[in-house]
């Protein structure tokens, strides 16, 4: 069987990308293994007294995304394909690559926005520093409005 890892960032185009990959994965009788990486400061906020870290509202946070994330998993379960997930905070370049490597994924399966140029200086492309780094083969599927 064939592994392919997902990483999903609960965006507007998130449907479209878990479409692709389930296409994918019934093409090569695939497992998907699907991935979310939450950043590390999600409970941390800056107010008068400087960083303050809010415990509850990271726990909220997470909370949510795995419920998110159940549902994406269901979903790609009920298309006969087998699939777990993983929530992990962190970098995500690094513990998707980690993720991939764990697993002995044959493939990830990324989404593409086609932004280029000035987008990617000052916000930087998860998908791009995935392609460049990765020695696993990374599907890049194209996601546009």
């Amino acid at each position: 069987m064939i592994n392919i890892v997902l990483p999903v960032d609960f965006g507007d185009k998130t449907d479209q990308l878990v479409d692709g990959a389930i296409k994918f994965a019934k093409q090569l009788n695939g497992r998907i293994y699907l991935i979310h990486v939450a950043p590390s400061d999600i409970g941390f906020a800056i107010g008068d007294m400087g960083f303050q870290y809010f415990p509850e509202v990271e726990a909220n946070e997470i909370r949510e995304e795995l419920v998110q994330l159940n549902k994406i998993e269901q979903r790609i379960i009920g298309h006969d394909i087998e699939c777990e997930h993983l929530l992990k905070q962190g970098l995500a370049k690094d513990i998707i690559l980690e993720h991939a490597k764990a697993k002995n994924a044959d493939y990830i399966v990324m989404g593409s926005h086609g932004r280029s140029g000035i987008y990617d200086v000052f916000v930087g492309s998860l998908t791009k520093g995935i392609t460049k780094s990765s020695n696993i083969p990374v599907l890049v599927l194209p996601i546009h409005d």
